[in-house]
């Protein structure tokens, strides 16, 4: 048996991921907003992953309860077409997309294999290396790729020889699923074809699957649904990695005091 911790867990393929182990007999801990939505069977911890102090204390209820973690599987995110600033003073797709998952991934004791269920190579993705926040020019797309590149970048800081955890970064194509979001006129369209035309929920998290199941030996993978990627692309530079990785410890210092 296995003891998976889902956040997102309570729509989408997170949903979808709690089910299919939850019937499988496994534990499964789901981490979402709204406790109407749990999956039945599955441990439930309400938290909003925005913020840090929330992240904080989600972590530490992990650790006490379960101390032995077979895989963390990162999928909560919410698409803004506005700017939105959290009570810490954060952009809210950069707190919510990217920096829950740093922490998550940092603050679980060792989890056998971490699955971030990104969007890994990105072209499109940069790092706005003097507007973190995008407080100049904020654009719903901007913030999401920017958010695809840093988790890029997260797990490249993260997976080192000789760490037990397994870092994998996953691609699950378009998925029909309930898209959350805030979408203006020129999104929703969007959001509205990949629920009429993407994957079946029940298909779209076999990928995710295999790699929970069978997680690739390297410290780093990356995958566009079952077909690897290079972790050698520019978008896994390890500078602009390490880079990130100090600014990110600093933004959460500013906040809450060091990770």
């Amino acid at each position: 048996m296995k003891t998976l911790v889902i956040t997102g867990g309570t729509d989408g393929m997170g949903k979808a991921l709690a089910r299919a182990y939850v019937e499988r007999g496994d534990t499964v801990v789901t981490v979402g907003r709204d406790p109407r939505k749990a999956v039945p069977g599955a441990a439930f911890i309400p938290a909003d992953l925005s913020l840090i102090s929330e992240n904080r204390r989600v972590i530490e209820e992990i650790n006490a309860k379960y101390p032995a973690v077979d895989a963390l599987v990162l999928c909560a995110r919410y698409f803004r077409t506005s700017r939105f600033v959290t009570a810490e003073g954060l952009e809210g797709t950069f707190a919510l997309d990217y920096l829950s998952r740093f922490l998550l991934s940092h603050g679980l004791h060792e989890p056998g294999v971490i699955v971030n269920v990104s969007g890994p190579g990105q072209p499109d993705g940069r790092i706005h290396w003097d507007d973190l926040l995008l407080e100049h020019g904020y654009d719903g797309m901007t913030a999401q790729f920017q958010a695809g590149k840093a988790n890029d970048l997260l797990g490249v800081a993260f997976a080192a020889p000789g760490r037990r955890t397994r870092y994998v970064l996953i691609h699950p194509g378009s998925v029909s699923t309930g898209v959350a979001g805030q979408f203006d006129a020129t999104t929703a369209p969007h959001a509205e074809a990949l629920k009429r035309y993407g994957l079946p929920v029940e298909e779209g998290i076999k990928p995710i699957v295999a790699r929970i199941d069978d997680p690739p030996a390297e410290p780093l993978s990356a995958f566009i649904r079952e077909r690897r990627i290079g972790v050698d692309l520019p978008s896994f530079d390890r500078g602009a990695a390490d880079r990130l990785h100090r600014l990110t410890l600093k933004l959460i210092g500013s906040r809450e005091g060091p990770i």
